[in-house]
């Protein structure tokens, strides 16, 4: 499969992961691209309120019928496309066949575990969609346990360390003595942390929706409602609270730093391809500890310009071991 069947609509769809996708090794970059287009289809198909829950449901079961391989009829999502607000994701449903078509063009274990991850990914959407639907901006829905946040994370986004690190294992170094144990379970941290990050930034967006990942059990142990989060004036009651799961998501990116540096010696474009998630989230972390998050008129992220001066550091510092470990340190105490 040539990539510059993927490379338009990625582009489009993507931020910062269309360049780690371009700096992947070439025999793995084709199915992790596949993999993110259908990933993000039915992250597109889930996010479209404007269309009834038990149809994106049903889109949902029927997108992952087809990738499972199960005999049914075209996908039918004329109700979904039309709104999309922007081009990209009409594009995004539009193709979904020319996107099938091409995973099942696929080498039958690289189909097998994009089936493993993508069906699991959506167990999350679906699981999300019942328990937050329908939405009510009004009336704040939370999780309940911490359990039910790491099982959420796990499902959106650390399978995804899992089948990064099976598909590289079998692809770029099948024969390397590393520690699959180590690299499993670090690989699922990564994608965790990653996803923890996405929720602490996005916190008040969420609130807005009607929507509350943080628990409402770690809520009530802080003296807190999720209500509470509604209001700017309860940042110093909810401080503590929240610069512990700022903690806890630097210490996943932690274990996804441990995890790059425990690549092979030689395969410096995937550890680049590691890194940079792991710097952004590292830098959106130390954003968010200087800010108060429950002031909802504020935007909290990684400039494009700031994601493009730490991809060139990392570059640079690829060729020096002590100043490439140093970089996720560095990267979440850095003042400006």
């Amino acid at each position: 499969m040539a990539d510059s069947s993927l490379q338009s609509l990625l582009r489009d769809t993507s931020r910062s992961f269309y360049l780690t996708l371009r700096i992947l090794p070439r025999a793995v970059r084709p199915q992790v691209g596949l993999a993110y287009l259908l990933a993000r289809a039915t992250d597109t198909i889930a996010d479209t309120e404007l269309v009834p829950l038990e149809a994106r449901l049903q889109a949902l079961a029927d997108l992952r019928d087809r990738i499972l391989g199960a005999p049914s009829p075209a996908l039918d999502l004329a109700q979904l496309a039309p709104s999309q607000a922007s081009e990209p994701e009409r594009k995004l449903l539009d193709r979904v066949e020319e996107d099938l078509r091409i995973f099942n063009e696929l080498a039958e274990e690289d189909k097998r575990l994009m089936r493993e991850v993508l069906s699991t990914i959506i167990s999350g959407q679906e699981l999300d969609l019942k328990r937050f639907s329908p939405p009510h901006p009004s009336h704040l829905r939370a999780l309940e346990t911490e359990a039910e946040l790491d099982d959420y994370t796990y499902r959106v986004a650390g399978c995804v360390g899992e089948f990064w690190t099976r598909l590289c294992r079998a692809h770029l170094f099948p024969r390397a003595p590393v520690d699959d144990a180590m690299l499993l379970r670090d690989g699922v941290r990564f994608g965790k942390g990653l996803q923890l990050v996405n929720i602490l930034r996005d916190l008040p967006a969420d609130l807005a929706k009607g929507r509350c990942y943080l628990p409402r059990q770690s809520l009530a142990a802080a003296g807190l409602a999720p209500e509470d989060l509604r209001s700017a004036a309860n940042e110093p009651r909810f401080r503590a609270l929240y610069q512990s799961w700022l903690d806890r998501a630097g210490d996943h990116l932690q274990a996804g730093w441990n995890y790059t540096n425990a690549l092979p010696d030689g395969q410096w474009r995937l550890r680049l391809a590691c890194a940079w998630p792991i710097l952004i989230g590292a830098g959106t972390l130390r954003k968010l500890r200087g800010e108060n998050i429950l002031d909802a008129t504020r935007r909290i992220k990684i400039t494009r310009p700031e994601v493009r001066a730490l991809m060139a550091r990392s570059v640079v510092l690829s060729l020096w071991p002590a100043g490439w470990k140093a970089q996720f340190r560095r990267e979440m105490s850095r003042r400006k």
